[in-house]
């Protein structure tokens, strides 16, 4: 029987509940994991001809408002055949009895995932083509009717800022990890100068390139994948938190700071955001840096605890250790974007 501890998949009990939900008849079931993420282990599971991805909660103790694939199931499950493409839903599982932890099932993208966001081996073209519709995605995201989908219970409206900034501090604050400086600096400085506009959207919460899935030769997204931190939030900050990238140093994790994006056909922050602004009529100048700030916190927040979990044995990535020690210099970014804010506001 599947344990609660070891975090191992007992591929007889899952195969059981594959063919107790019709997805594939009597036979072996193979399953790998599948590269990427820090959260929730995902597996590409093949039972003769069919094939889906299992996602599941990490073994072990985890903080409490973690790993949430139930929400995942949930929004990418009212998302099917919207604007914004998602894999279709198969199945949600409860049962500890199956795997020891929740777990679901979707189906299978097969397409491009890429994951350095200065795409070596395209053209120029190519890369500007391919943020584009990064762009048009996030966009159709954000132009979403909540309620229509059935999602108007998916988060609170309103006051997005002071929740996630409250959230994130308090699992700084109750990790055994020591919290740096700058992430201090933030804590006490970003619910102090929360900008008075407002708007709700539902927003992804991680949105970036490397949970999009590409068509294998266009310039398409096939599938957003990665659903765990959307909620219903500012949609300026989900889009700030893509555009954090242009403010991290290609050296560092996930930037593209400092390389030559007019030769890679990449655009600029303010071209990206103007895009945007376009296409969707919002304004995101006056608190720009103030979002980007916020994100930045987020982001180091998030590696943080991506640390506390390699320091319990629980993360799911082996590159854990190495991912969480980058939250202090994401936190120093962070915070000299917060004193730009200010200054420039003076």
């Amino acid at each position: 029987m599947s344990g609660v501890s070891t975090g191992v998949i007992d591929g007889r009990s899952l195969a059981g509940y594959l063919r107790q939900q019709g997805l594939c008849q009597a036979g072996e079931v193979q399953f790998k994991p599948l590269s990427g993420g820090q959260s929730n282990p995902t597996y590409l599971v093949a039972a003769g001809s069919w094939h889906g991805v299992l996602r599941t909660r990490p073994a072990g103790q985890l903080v409490a408002s973690a790993h949430a694939i139930d929400r995942e199931y949930e929004v990418m499950r009212a998302l099917q055949d919207s604007a914004v493409p998602v894999p279709r839903m198969l199945a949600y599982c409860d049962d500890a009895s199956i795997l020891g932890r929740d777990f679901y099932l979707m189906e299978y993208v097969q397409g491009r995932v890429f994951m350095d966001p200065s795409l070596p081996g395209l053209t120029p073209r190519e890369r500007s083509a391919i943020y584009a519709e990064m762009n048009r995605v996030i966009a159709a995201l954000h132009a979403l009717d909540y309620h229509a989908v059935g999602l108007a219970g998916f988060g609170k409206p309103g006051n997005y800022f002071s929740r996630q900034i409250a959230r994130w501090s308090r699992q700084c604050r109750e990790s055994r990890l020591p919290v740096g400086r700058p992430m201090q600096a933030l804590m006490e400085w970003l619910p102090e100068h929360i900008p008075a506009d407002d708007e709700t959207t539902l927003v992804h919460g991680d949105y970036r390139l490397d949970n999009l899935v590409f068509h294998p030769t266009e310039p398409r997204v096939l599938a957003v994948l990665d659903w765990e931190l959307s909620t219903l939030g500012h949609p300026l900050a989900d889009l700030a938190y893509q555009c954090m990238g242009w403010h991290i140093p290609a050296t560092l994790w996930r930037g593209v700071g400092g390389l030559d994006l007019p030769a890679l056909g990449i655009p600029g922050e303010a071209d990206y955001v103007r895009a945007y602004e376009t296409t969707t009529g919002r304004a995101a100048g006056a608190h720009w840096r103030y979002y980007i700030a916020y994100n930045l916190f987020r982001m180091a927040a998030i590696l943080h605890g991506i640390g506390e979990r390699a320091l319990e044995g629980n993360a799911a990535a082996a590159d854990a250790v190495e991912t969480g020690r980058k939250a202090q210099p994401l936190a120093e970014i962070g915070w000299a974007c917060a004193q730009r804010y200010e200054a420039e506001r003076r």
